[in-house]
């Protein structure tokens, strides 16, 4: 695929992703189209309708984008710099350290709730360092580092196993966490995830040349100049920050870091100058798509969204290993 028409399905995702956003906002307990939602923003502010829109199905559907966006970035980028194509934040613990935290609060801490997100980063980040250190013998591998984050994401299971096992009083309160779910979000909680995609999205779109030369493997990245290393542990922090930021606030969302970058990528191709920019769209997509399913499909009751993107995840992915899509990386096939 040429430069010309990997901008144009950019373009297209970019398209989607506005239509996606107006579906998302009109659908749920109340039925509002695009020009009904328009005309109450503008015209009816005092109204029942305007209520929902903009203190409810805004600020979730734009959360859900975010979330997308975080996740599927920080699977692209771990993908790309282990070069295997079953690396995600939660395949390789990331996603569980963070998660394991935000329980630890909410739990056994109740009453310091408000600190989850923050423990949800911290948990993240050090995930991420004792998988790195795990990992070192003189240097880190992919494939060790794979090893590594699937002992420590079995290890926080355990953790997250336990808590509910002596807390089964308390699990209740949390499952929404722990399947994740979008239902109780806010305009604090956009407020909480909008620094990490802003800033950790920008600095990535400065990067897809090193993440396409770390793709070549070790020895040749370091004869090209690039300290490997180095390199690295920079994209494995921007990844813990992307995902603790997005479990911070939904919780335990799997599958769209694993997913989402390989449709991408067969759609667009494997260069990241166009692959990273493309999964900020079809991230976004995926998961307001599913929250909104996850809103109207058994109504009035309403399923979480990581129940939803589970049960599409996992035989989409069976196709990806099985069918025409293949599980190649880094490669499409005719």
């Amino acid at each position: 695929m040429n430069s010309r028409k990997q901008k144009v399905m950019i373009l297209m995702f970019f398209i989607l992703s506005i239509l996606t956003f107006l579906i998302s906002v009109g659908n749920g307990a109340v039925q509002m189209s695009p020009v009904k939602i328009i005309q109450t923003l503008i015209f009816d502010k005092g109204s029942t309708s305007y209520q929902i829109i903009w203190n409810v199905r805004i600020p979730r559907t734009i959360v859900a984008a975010l979330v997308g966006i975080n996740l599927s970035l920080a699977g692209v980028v771990l993908q790309g710099i282990m070069r295997n194509p079953l690396a995600s934040p939660s395949t390789i613990g990331v996603s569980a350290g963070a998660g394991l935290v935000g329980l630890i609060f909410l739990i056994l801490f109740p009453q310091y709730y408000f600190l989850a997100p923050i423990g949800s980063f911290l948990g993240a980040l050090g995930a991420t360092m004792l998988i790195y250190g795990l990992a070192w013998n003189g240097g880190v591998m992919p494939t060790r580092m794979i090893l590594a984050g699937v002992a420590v994401s079995s290890l926080f299971g355990a953790g997250n196993n336990a808590l509910m096992t002596f807390y089964p009083d308390r699990v209740s309160g949390v499952l929404n966490f722990m399947v994740g779910g979008l239902a109780s979000i806010t305009w604090g909680d956009l407020k909480l995830i909008l620094p990490y995609t802003i800033i950790c999205g920008t600095i990535l779109m400065f990067l897809p040349t090193r993440l396409n030369i770390l793709m070549l493997g070790d020895e040749v990245s370091t004869g090209l100049g690039l300290n490997v290393e180095k390199t690295r542990f920079i994209f494995i922090i921007l990844s813990s920050f992307l995902a603790g930021s997005a479990v911070s606030v939904v919780g335990l969302l799997g599958f769209v870091g694993l997913m989402v970058p390989h449709i991408t990528r067969i759609l667009i191709g494997s260069d990241h100058k166009y692959l990273l920019p493309a999964c900020i769209f079809t991230g976004a997509i995926f998961v307001m798509l599913c929250d909104t399913v996850s809103r109207v499909i058994f109504q009035p009751t309403e399923v979480p969204v990581g129940i939803i993107i589970s049960a599409i995840g996992a035989p989409f992915f069976l196709y990806l290993l099985k069918g025409k899509g293949g599980l190649s990386y880094g490669h499409k096939r005719k």
